[in-house]
């Protein structure tokens, strides 16, 4: 990653922790620590993607998170519609980025675009 961390406002926080909480789960991402009312998500004890509250929500954002597996984008995408996300393009193959792209879009609670998005040859 050439981004140590990232962060952006949410609307309503805890809405927005557990969107996340349940959406990120299947790539290994979890809630790692709280500090003055924001959520730092990341693995292995680092937290990288972090969500706060703020009078300004910028709009929209677009994350897009590593996942080791097509099968982790499909769950990434399921859990994701499940916790409330709104589709933005379904799992799949995107060859306009390049051939192996196998990506999922989801609306989050606040409309930030947020993607898993593997590399891999199948």
């Amino acid at each position: 990653m050439i981004i140590d961390h990232i962060g952006f406002s949410v609307s309503n926080y805890e809405n927005s922790k557990a969107f996340y909480t349940q959406a990120l789960a299947p790539l290994g991402i979890s809630l790692i620590m709280e500090v003055m009312g924001w959520g730092g998500f990341g693995k292995e004890g680092k937290p990288e993607f972090w969500i706060g509250p703020h009078e300004t929500v910028q709009h929209p954002m677009h994350v897009a998170f590593l996942a080791d597996s097509r099968e982790l984008v499909d769950q990434f995408y399921q859990a994701a519609i499940k916790a409330g996300g709104k589709d933005n393009g379904e799992p799949g193959i995107r060859e306009i980025y390049h051939p192996n792209y196998y990506g999922a879009f989801v609306l989050d609670p606040d409309g930030h675009n947020i993607e898993a998005v593997c590399h891999q040859a199948v």
